[in-house]
Parts: C-alpha cells; structure tokens; sequence
C-alpha cells in the first residue's frame, strides 16, 4: 500500500469534497446540465449516482464482514434541485456515520478483495475520498468552473486507483510489462503486469526501464486513470499500447 492517511483524516476529506460537490452542483445553470466527462449523463444522473453509492457504501461498512453486498437502492432522489442537495447531505452523512461507528479495522465486503486494498471500512472510506474526489470534478466541468484539485489528494489518488483499480491475481493476458506514472510533483509509481496479475510495487532507482511511462502533473495522472484524460494529454515515453491493452483489460474472478 502506498500511502497511510489516517481514518480521521479520510472522514474530514469526504466531509470536506462532499461540500466541495454540493457547491458546484448549486452553482450549475440546473440539473439537466450535461456532464462532459460522464457522456449521457446529466447533472441529476451524476448527483443520484454518487448519492446512491454513499447509501449502498454505507449499507455494506454496517453489515461487516460478508461474501455479498446488500442490494442497491437507486429510488428516492428527488427532482428539484434544494431537496436533490438535501438528500445528497443525508446520503452522506449516512455513509459517515457508518464509518465513524463501525472504526477503520472492521472488514466487510467489497469488490477489491483480491488486491492491495484492504477490504475494511479504512480501504472503504479511501475509496469513498477519490470517488468524490473525481465526481466534483465532474461536477465542476458540468457548472464550468473546474478548481484545481489539492495536490497531496490528487497523489493519493493516483496511488488509490493502483492499489485498488490496478491490482489482482488474475493473470495479465499479454506479454509481461511495467508501466511507470511520474508526477512533476515529485512522485513516482510503477505497475508490474504479468502472469500473476497486476501489481503495483516501490518505484526504486535500480528498477528496469519501463514498457511505458506516462508523465504529467498528479490531478492529470489522476484524471487519466479514471478515465477522464486521455493519452494524448500525457507525455507517454515507450509502448503506448500497454496502456491501452491496460485500459480495455477487464479481469474477471
């Protein structure tokens, strides 16, 4: 795991982006806005999607340890905009106030299971961060006022989405490669691909070359992983096409 930020921390930045989401949301010309980033989806489709996620999250960290997820409830999202942001607050808080009593040790299920991620309501809550993260940037797109994202919490990202995203035992189904991201602000990863699955592990100075780097600030590192950029937005150094064999690869258990 690359980085340890502690649960406290991780309940203040989903408070913290949660506000940050619900101000762009208010600012935007109304709630059929499109969201550019989300194709066919609308401000409203964005709000109840994230919403949704913080209920069906919370659900999941209440139950505990589990080989399934509850069911997910995508009803009740009003239409007007003031209650939308209303039940978007109570959503979550609902998710918080599970994480705050369920602490950042008590496992539970989630679909990253397999990899670097701890599948507790820490992996959760970290999770959680990044997802509201990258959705207030959407939602930011959609109003036409993008702010830049913090710096240490766009670096967490790209390191979140390696650990959890980029990371299972399923074996990669093409010739073994290493991909390394490099941040302009100073931080570094590399992603190991091969038979026993996709790895991320320590950048170290006597590591091999890369098959491909990708190097740009970390909030565009960021945007790239989650899809958001493409690679023409990067400066790519080697075999473009492990990242696009990396981008349609979907591991199945």
């Amino acid at each position: 795991m690359t980085d340890t930020l502690e649960y406290s921390a991780l309940l203040q930045l989903i408070a913290e982006r949660s506000a940050a989401f619900r101000a762009a949301v208010a600012s935007a010309p109304g709630l059929d806005a499109p969201v550019p980033s989300c194709p066919e989806w609308t401000l409203f489709d964005l709000v109840r999607h994230l919403g949704t996620g913080q209920r069906w999250w919370a659900a999941i960290v209440a139950a505990g340890p589990a080989e399934a997820p509850p069911a997910k409830d995508a009803a009740g999202a009003p239409r007007e905009r003031e209650a939308l942001l209303a039940w978007y607050a109570e959503s979550n808080e609902l998710l918080l106030s599970a994480l705050r009593e369920a602490g950042p040790e008590r496992e539970c299920w989630t679909w990253w299971r397999a990899g670097v991620s701890p599948a507790n309501a820490w992996g959760v809550a970290r999770r959680r961060v990044h997802e509201l993260l990258v959705h207030t940037y959407d939602a930011q797109l959609a109003a036409g006022a993008v702010q830049p994202m913090p710096e240490d919490l766009a670096l967490d990202g790209v390191a979140e989405f390696l650990d959890t995203c980029n990371s299972t035992p399923i074996a990669w189904p093409h010739e073994a490669a290493t991909i390394h991201y490099h941040a302009t602000e100073g931080r570094s990863w590399r992603l190991v691909l091969d038979g026993t699955g996709a790895w991320p592990v320590p950048l170290t100075d006597d590591a091999e070359p890369a098959s491909a780097s990708a190097t740009a600030t970390a909030e565009q590192l960021l945007l790239f992983v989650w899809g958001r950029l493409t690679l023409s937005d990067l400066k790519i150094e080697g075999d473009p096409q492990v990242f696009e064999q990396l981008i349609a690869w979907e591991p199945e258990e």
